[in-house]
């Protein structure tokens, strides 16, 4: 990315890793690990790119502090994350993104998850 986006792209990315500590566990790992693998995959991209890039996780990590802070007031609901695609917008995606998004709607719908993830926590006494 362009030197003048680096300390956006910095910020932006703790912010996120920050954003998915409310998510369960497994899908804060899932999470983590495609926000790592996009935020790499697009290190090397040209200015308009990476401004684009840019306003979509801005986008993101708006809507899932958003989310994080209803959940935190609906104490008695199921916590609830992320939004509805309208079809409108994947005409916009390239096929390699509808691939992604696919790979991505797979495994967060898994029956049985291949995450097995366990919150190493200090006893209360």
């Amino acid at each position: 990315m362009p030197v003048r986006h680096v300390s956006r792209v910095r910020a932006l990315y703790r912010r996120i890793l920050l954003l998915h500590r409310v998510l369960p566990p497994d899908l804060k790992a899932l999470g983590d690990q495609y926000v790592k693998d996009e935020f790499r995959r697009h290190k090397t991209v040209g200015s308009d790119e990476a401004e684009r890039f840019l306003q979509e996780w801005e986008a993101y990590a708006a809507v899932l502090w958003q989310q994080a802070n209803e959940n935190r007031h609906n104490s008695t609901e199921k916590a609830c994350f992320g939004i509805s695609l309208p079809e409108e917008r994947l005409n916009d995606f390239r096929d390699e993104q509808i691939g992604q998004l696919q790979e991505l709607m797979q495994e967060a719908t898994k029956p049985n998850r291949q995450f097995s993830i366990t919150e190493a926590r200090k006893p209360k006494f």
